[in-house]
């Protein structure tokens, strides 16, 4: 009953927001992720403590400025994504800039398919969304929701366009298909990993527990990989980049995937650093150290299944 509630509200919503223009849909959800700060004291703490960790010489002033924007973001997030879903083809495309395409074409063009990486920062979502509409399908990697009904939904959004998504089960085999096909996969690669095949690298000068699939696929296949973000322009629109791709290491290098791990990681923090509102600072991403957890991913299976975790 809890999942059929659930799935009732926010289907309401959908109905509210279909209706209104962009503009006013990011307006609406700026005001309810700032509701959110107010209210949900758990996740507004461990902001606030990410983000003085993260930038102990701002004030705390500074900090709390940084959270309530963030937490304003996600609700911009949450009620455009769900406007995005209802668009057409050619409504999506109004919508947006795309800068850096040409990187992406020229990367298909050595035919290793193509690894694509960013984190929850920024419009993430809406960019995976309308990359078929410029360039290739891509399939992502996702963990299925809690909520079924609500799953089913979200991935009718994700796919509306011809993207695919890549769940736990087979993820390996699936992932390396793709890729044999000259066909690319996204990842997020900014969430804490409960696996062996965690490395640590430095996220914001601290060790954070990260996968190891993207590195391992890339030296394994070498397709290249290429940052992706999603930023927010005036008028309920977005800019779309694509980054230069991120170089491997040498291949004599003794621990290659955990230094291209935090050759990607780093670009991923220079974008935080930037507009740090436009990240999950709620996510409790730095644990302490599992001392379960080598950090000496060797590309197995297991790396590309807790990718999706």
């Amino acid at each position: 009953m809890r999942y059929r509630i659930e799935l009732w509200v926010v289907q309401i919503v959908r109905a509210c927001v279909r209706v209104l223009p962009m503009s006013a849909v990011r307006v609406c959800g700026g005001a309810l992720g700032r509701a959110v700060y107010v209210v949900d004291v758990f996740h507004r703490r461990i902001a606030l403590a990410n983000l003085a960790s993260a930038f102990p010489m701002r004030s705390a002033a500074e900090r709390r400025a940084i959270a309530r924007t963030m937490f304003a973001h996600f609700g911009r997030l949450l009620l455009e994504l769900m406007k995005f879903g209802t668009l057409s083809e050619s409504q999506m495309r109004e919508h947006m800039e795309v800068e850096g395409g040409e990187r992406v074409q020229q990367a298909y063009q050595q035919g290793r398919g193509v690894l694509y990486f960013t984190g929850h920062f920024g419009y993430w979502e809406m960019q995976a969304i309308a990359h078929p509409l410029h360039l290739r399908p891509v399939s992502v990697l996702a963990r299925p929701l809690d909520n079924p009904y609500l799953h089913e939904m979200l991935e009718r959004i994700r796919t509306c366009t011809g993207n695919g998504v890549i769940y736990r089960q087979g993820a390996i085999r699936k992932v390396m298909r793709e890729l044999a096909a000259n066909r690319g996969v996204a990842f997020l690669i900014d969430q804490h990993l409960h696996s062996t095949d965690a490395v640590y690298v430095d996220f914001f000068d601290r060790p954070a527990a990260t996968t190891s699939a993207l590195a391992a696929l890339a030296l394994r296949t070498g397709a290249q990989v290429i940052p992706v973000f999603a930023l927010p322009l005036p008028g309920g629109r977005y800019r779309f980049i694509y980054e230069r791709p991120v170089p491997p290491p040498k291949e004599e290098s003794p621990d290659a995937v955990r230094e291209f791990t935090q050759r990607c990681t780093d670009v991923l923090e220079m974008y935080v650093r930037r507009d740090p509102a436009l990240w999950l600072w709620m996510h409790r991403r730095w644990r302490d150290r599992d001392p379960r957890l080598a950090g000496e991913a060797a590309g197995s299976d297991d790396a590309v299944t807790a990718a999706t975790e």
